[in-house]
Order: structure tokens, then C-alpha cells, then sequence
């Protein structure tokens, strides 16, 4: 009776244990591995489309203020970007530089080169330019998304 007795205990306390089996708890780590395999270079991506965007951005309003510096000057060799000197980062914010910005100038002419730094070499669209005529570089036709 006391065998009888203990076995029925075992069988009670057996069914209240609630966990999870090893092989249940790899599946899920297997799960979370392949998702985060498929999201991060997509977040990756995400992150290197948005650095292009602000060098384009700082590209444009450069330009702008080049523009501004030559109707007043007549010319584009006095311009620099604040510090004196030809080479700025992007973004001007601080943090860590992903794109060295340019400037070459004459008289009658511009070139603002934005050059990706670090992990942002890796962006598809490469080095950006933007010149007086607003020639950019690349193009949309040879690399879509660029510009």
C-alpha cells in the first residue's frame, strides 16, 4: 500500500512540474537566430542609407552657402566652413565622422567630395560629389537610391 501510495504521489508531483525540455529551448534559440540573422543586415543597410542621406544633405546646404559666398565675393576660393579650413565631417554634429566633406575651388568652380568613413565605406553609393552646376555623383542612372 505504501508502494502504491508513493507512485501516485510521483505521478502527482510529475504532472505539476511545468518547464520547458532542452530540445524545446534550442528550437527557440535556433528561431531567434535565424531572425536576427535576416534582420540585422537589413538594419545595418537602414543605418548606412540614413548617414547618406545627412551627407546629402550637408553636401546641398554647402553648396548653398557657396553659392551665397560667391555672389557676395565674386569667387569660390574665399569660402571655407567656419574652422578655416577646406575638410569638415559629417555629421557636423559630432560623434563619430562617416563622411570627410571636401572642398575644391577656383574662381568660377566647386567640387564638395563627401568620402564615407569606417563602416559607412561599405554603403553601395561609395564616394558622393556635388559640384556648381549641381552635377551629382553617382548618378541616379548608374547607381539607383544615391541621390
Amino acid at each position: 500500500m505504501s508502494l502504491d501510495l508513493s507512485r501516485s504521489m510521483f505521478r502527482q508531483l510529475r504532472q505539476r512540474s511545468v518547464g520547458f525540455s532542452l530540445i524545446e529551448l534550442m528550437i527557440v534559440v535556433a528561431i531567434i537566430g535565424i531572425l536576427a540573422a535576416v534582420a540585422y543586415p537589413s538594419y545595418a543597410e537602414h543605418v548606412r542609407k540614413s548617414r547618406r542621406a545627412q551627407a546629402k544633405a550637408d553636401l546641398v546646404e554647402y553648396s548653398q552657402l557657396l553659392e551665397r559666398s560667391h555672389t557676395t565675393n565674386n569667387t569660390y576660393t574665399s569660402f571655407t566652413f567656419g574652422n578655416g579650413l577646406k575638410t569638415i565631417q559629417s555629421p557636423r554634429e559630432g560623434g563619430i565622422a562617416q563622411y570627410n566633406i571636401t572642398l575644391a575651388a577656383t574662381q568660377s568652380s566647386f567640387t564638395l567630395t563627401a568620402a564615407p568613413q569606417g563602416n559607412q565605406a561599405k554603403d553601395q553609393c561609395g564616394t558622393l560629389t556635388l559640384n556648381q552646376a549641381g552635377v551629382k555623383t553617382p548618378g541616379a542612372t548608374t547607381i539607383p537610391g544615391c541621390w
